[in-house]
């Protein structure tokens, strides 16, 4: 039992840096354009290679 009194805390603290992390991510506007990016991937106009 002596084991839970660590685990808890450390588990309270790592998931609030997650839940810190995932509010950074809202409010830096990084889930803006979802459909944008994956249209973009598709698309033939982005192509690793430059054109001559």
């Amino acid at each position: 039992m002596d084991v839970l009194t660590w685990l808890i805390p450390i588990s309270l603290f790592l998931g609030g840096i997650g839940l810190l992390g995932f509010l950074y991510t809202l409010r830096s506007d990084q889930y803006e354009d979802p459909t944008g990016d994956s249209q973009r991937i598709l698309s033939a106009d982005w192509d690793d290679r430059p054109r001559p």
